[in-house]
């Protein structure tokens, strides 16, 4: 299994398609799982990657607090490991704040997909997401933010399948609290300096991550475009699933054109 080494830590990622690189950069406590929806779609006329933080699934848990300048650091040492010298990013949460600071910061950034991302993580509340790996009830009940009421009751088998996925590659408390500390200290600087195509998307009743601060990245950021979609909250991903495929699929392909 791929493993790319920085400073002593090492980070964990999986690769698979042909054609130019999509890595796929994840949100605070999730582990690799939360890209089971989109990995596939890509994966074919591009080449999927995704990297699990450090803290999450494989990838070692140091002693936080992180940073997003530090992963940012962790992300390029993947592409390096894996001989990506440029790839599309697609960032969830934190995630997307280290897509926003890998473009601002480094060359290695082809175009961003910001999903549920703000330029700023001072109003960001993320507890509520947060839920013990060892502890299913406490699993199940940290998807209500991120999963509509509606979704939660027509598909219980998805839930239940997060929530063991979550049992086993989510951050333990300590990894989870660094993580946060990266969001809370994060903010984005001039938008202006951002200046690769990039995609916002967001869920429309994301509590935790507002829509407010996915439209207003958009508009300071001089090639963003922005949608939104009806109903899901912070796993938009996962609720709109198609239909955030083919957004994303369908921006890649007209920076083809």
């Amino acid at each position: 299994m791929p493993t790319a080494t920085t400073n002593g830590v090492e980070l964990y990622y999986d690769a698979d398609g042909d054609g130019e690189t999509v890595v796929f950069v994840g949100d605070a406590g999730y582990g690799a799982w939360q890209w089971g929806w989109q990995h596939a779609a890509v994966a074919g006329p591009y080449e999927s990657l995704v990297m699990d933080l450090r803290g999450t699934g494989r990838s070692d848990a140091p002693t936080g607090p992180y940073s997003v300048e530090t992963l940012v650091s962790d992300l390029e040492a993947v592409l390096a490991d894996a001989g990506v010298r440029k790839a599309h990013v697609v960032g969830l949460g934190l995630g997307g704040m280290v897509g926003l600071e890998a473009a601002r910061t480094t060359a290695r950034v082809r175009s961003l997909t910001l999903v549920g991302t703000a330029a700023s993580g001072a109003d960001i509340d993320a507890d509520s997401l947060y839920g013990a790996p060892h502890d299913p009830t406490a699993l199940r009940e940290s998807l209500t933010p991120a999963l509509s009421d509606d979704f939660r009751a027509e598909q219980p088998e998805v839930v239940d399948q997060l929530v063991e996925w979550r049992g086993m590659e989510d951050a333990t408390p300590d990894a989870w609290a660094a993580q946060i500390a990266a969001i809370a200290d994060f903010d984005a600087g001039p938008l202006y300096e951002v200046t690769v195509p990039t995609l916002v998307l967001h869920g429309r009743d994301d509590p935790v991550w507002p829509v407010e601060g996915g439209r207003q990245l958009a508009d300071g950021l001089p090639k963003g475009t922005f949608e939104s979609f009806d109903g899901a909250r912070h796993l938009v991903t996962v609720e709109r699933s198609r239909l955030v495929n083919d957004a994303v699929v369908g921006f890649l392909e007209s920076l083809d054109d």
